[in-house]
């Protein structure tokens, strides 16, 4: 069965178009600095991801307040600046990029000049950040972001794996 989920996971696209005027991925931009939607679409993406190309930096990359690329802390990806979002989205008729993939106090942070959105749904990210969660409603023809946050509830007083003793038992 974890072979039939593996092949699925492997055909997930791995970035969305919105109305033509919005990318959103998981990580973010590219050290290359001539980047097309179409490149991005003739990625191959029916195996692991490599630890360097277009579809590492697409997974791994993170904004950076400066201009220009810097290497990545992570060891995989870039840090890209606010110059290299502007050309971006200028080359490809885009109006801003939304991604994931790093932890924000409030759930959410706007940069680039409002034209690179990083959003986190994870409330208290791995029981230590204490951080919000966030996600974005887009309505309308202007498709201006609206920011929903919320915070982490408690969780039930379970011991982790409690179910599986008694599944285990059954074996």
């Amino acid at each position: 069965m974890s072979d039939l989920f593996t092949e699925v996971y492997n055909w997930l696209p791995l970035c969305h178009l919105l109305n033509n005027r919005v990318l959103v991925m998981h990580g973010g931009l590219f050290s290359e600095s001539n980047v097309t939607l179409d490149d991005i679409r003739k990625i191959e993406r029916n195996m692991q991801p490599p630890e360097k190309g277009l579809m590492c930096e697409l997974l791994w990359s993170d904004p950076q307040p400066q201009p220009g690329i810097s290497p990545s802390k992570r060891g995989v990806g870039i840090q890209f600046g606010p110059d290299v979002t502007k050309k971006f989205l200028s080359r490809n008729r885009l109006d801003y990029v939304i991604r994931s993939h790093e932890v924000k106090a409030n759930g959410y942070e706007v940069t680039h000049d409002g034209k690179c959105i990083t959003v986190f749904s994870a409330p208290n990210y791995c029981d230590t950040m204490g951080n919000k969660g966030a996600f974005i409603t887009m309505k309308g023809k202007d498709m201006k972001p609206k920011f929903v946050t919320y915070s982490a509830v408690p969780h039930p007083n379970v011991k982790p794996m409690a179910y599986a003793s008694t599944l285990l038992q059954l074996m």
